[in-house]
């Protein structure tokens, strides 16, 4: 798997029955990669980076769960390279939890456009997110938020060069009037996604 190359492609997937021989291990090392790659930011949302790892996997999941063969796998490639960091950005799934049925539809209302108040800020070098595909993810007719968010964040040459030098402090903000919260990326997190997406 020549993850270097910072795509995947169909050559890159095993068939389910080979996969299913390391699944196992696989889960694994997801669970120890997301103590690395997961943070929260306030109280109800979950950030997770992406990994060219994570998005690998999670293309297998879907092709052993579905079973589509090549199409699946050609519309499962198309959905979740684009998320596989490319270079100098950083990939998120963003998450907002609330159990409560009716207290997460009124804190989803309350938070539309939240898209556009989201950042990295890497020892005072701002990488605002950017939606995936462009697309916002409010709904048009009632500002309702979704509750998963798909982001890059584009990195300039001298954001790199603060997170790969370990000066600094390294957060994630959320500045929206309904919801301002930020959380630091710990060392080991910086480090690890340092080597992995930068």
């Amino acid at each position: 798997m020549p993850r270097n190359n910072r795509t995947i492609t169909a050559d890159d997937i095993l068939p389910t029955d080979q996969y299913e021989l390391i699944r196992s291990d696989k889960k694994q090392e997801a669970i120890a990669r997301k103590v690395l790659t997961r943070i929260s930011v306030g109280p109800y949302a979950t950030v997770l980076f992406e990994t060219w790892d994570s998005m690998w996997l999670q293309i297998q999941e879907m092709l052993r769960i579905e079973k589509g063969g090549a199409e699946q796998l050609a519309d499962e490639l198309a959905a979740y390279d684009p998320m596989v960091p490319k270079g100098a950005e950083l990939t998120a799934t963003v998450l907002f939890e609330i159990e409560d049925e009716v207290r997460r539809d009124q804190f989803l209302r309350s938070i539309g456009g939240i898209e556009d108040h989201v950042a990295i800020d890497v020892a005072g070098h701002i990488a605002k997110a950017r939606p995936e595909g462009d697309v916002a993810r409010t709904r048009e007719r009632d500002g309702k938020s979704s509750s998963v968010h798909f982001f890059h964040f584009d990195l300039s040459p001298e954001a790199v060069t603060a997170w790969k030098s370990g000066v600094g402090r390294v957060m994630l903000v959320i500045d929206h009037l309904a919801y301002g919260h930020a959380a630091m990326i710990g060392d080991q997190s910086r480090d690890y996604l340092g080597r992995e997406c930068l």
